[in-house]
């Protein structure tokens, strides 16, 4: 799976990319370059970042479903037996 990201949003991870670069070795390195770097990102790590991300989602869903189950709980009436 590819995520779809916007060309803006690319064009700023490219440049950070760039910049980083340049940064960590005094070296620029270039546009297709940098692009190259972002493509094996996006293959090679983004399924890790995205996994740890729908993980975390569950966890808060859950917690959430938690509370819910428990204000449901709450609402119930007593029922007397005669």
């Amino acid at each position: 799976m590819y995520t779809k990201i916007p060309k803006e949003q690319k064009d700023t991870m490219i440049e950070r990319i760039q910049t980083f670069h340049y940064e960590q070795t005094g070296d620029e390195i270039g546009d297709l370059g940098a692009e190259n770097w972002f493509d094996f990102f996006m293959k090679e790590i983004g399924p890790f970042l995205y996994n740890q991300g729908v993980e975390d989602s569950k966890s808060v869903l859950m917690d959430k479903m938690l509370l819910l189950e428990d204000d449901l709980y709450a609402l119930k009436r007593p029922v007397h037996n005669r």
